[in-house]
């Protein structure tokens, strides 16, 4: 009980966010747009240099860290003084900041936050390969709400055989169960 209780933001993160992808059309007719706007947060003057062979992904680091927005995410691979676009994943909402080395300015936007976007990153947020902490603690506890569903289902087959007057409906309710499971999965 302790450990549901622990849990239930999770489960019930995972719970809208499925419900809010598998009706995805419905839920985004409630926004004026298909995709959130950016909004301007600030521009900066930004004089660092980088030697030639610094790459896209060290850049990003090195700007974050000036920032001080350390943390997950991606970046476009910058060629010949193009600007350098890093997007800054965060659960609420994502920031958008172009290092423009020619202007030797960083424009930083931030998306309008959106509830279906949040349930969406949310959602997807997955595994151990970030070097950030935080990054790992949701994963762990991702990985302990999984392992207490799965227990969850077999202590109630176990409860459910255990209790003699319940087998009858437990064993139709359970191969009905397997039986549309493996008709999805057969047809999907």
């Amino acid at each position: 009980m302790y450990l549901g209780l622990f849990l239930a933001p999770w489960l019930l993160m995972y719970a809208l966010s499925t419900l809010a992808m598998g009706h995805r059309p419905f839920v985004q007719s409630f926004y004026p747009t298909e995709k959130p706007k950016n909004l301007m947060e600030r521009k900066l003057d930004y004089g660092r240099t980088f030697d030639a062979e610094t790459t896209a992904q060290q850049k990003a680091l090195l700007v974050l860290q000036d920032l001080g927005l350390e943390g997950r995410h991606t970046v476009s691979n910058s060629k010949d003084g193009s600007p350098l676009v890093i997007t800054r994943q965060h659960a609420l909402f994502q920031r958008r900041i172009v290092l423009d080395p020619k202007a030797a300015t960083i424009f930083i936007e931030r998306e309008e936050f959106r509830g279906l976007n949040f349930l969406e990153r949310m959602h997807r947020r997955r595994g151990f390969q970030d070097p950030y902490l935080v990054e790992d603690g949701w994963a762990f506890t991702v990985d302990l709400a999984v392992l207490t569903l799965v227990f969850w289902g077999f202590s109630g087959i176990w409860i459910w055989w255990g209790i003699r007057q319940t087998r009858l409906w437990g064993g139709i309710s359970l191969a009905f169960g397997i039986a549309l499971f493996a008709a999805f999965l057969a047809l999907i």
